[in-house]
């Protein structure tokens, strides 16, 4: 069982940034592939990035290719998605999400297993 807590939202101007954060207190943590995901007014949920448990990979969705950026920091058991450059349409309530993924490939990317409560961002134009 993981409890997963985001952090890091909030009101910022478009063309600034954000780190949202993501840590669980249990250590099993570092053993699962994480991911963000969004869900934006009116829409469905959608796949943000994700890192691979060791950290040494990494995806991130088309819409924010080039500006987020996402990591890993086991020693403080946290995963970060670095947001630069924010623009209105990234409004969304962002969530992190832990998963034992087989293979770290798009088809399996929302096969996570543990979510947390998500975190509002909003960003003014």
């Amino acid at each position: 069982q993981l409890h997963l807590v985001e952090s890091g939202g909030g009101l910022v101007q478009g063309g600034n940034s954000l780190r949202l954060s993501c840590t669980a207190s249990e250590r099993t943590f570092r053993h699962y592939a994480v991911g963000w995901f969004r869900q934006c007014s009116g829409k469905e949920r959608e796949f943000v990035a994700i890192v691979s448990w060791s950290g040494d990979k990494t995806d991130v969705a088309d819409p924010v290719k080039g500006r987020f950026t996402i990591f890993r920091d086991k020693d403080k058991n946290t995963v970060y998605l670095q947001m630069n450059s924010l623009k209105p349409e990234d409004t969304c309530v962002y969530s992190c999400a832990a998963g034992t993924i087989p293979y770290f490939e798009p088809a399996y990317y929302n096969d996570m297993n543990y979510w947390g409560q998500g975190t509002q961002v909003t960003v003014s134009s």
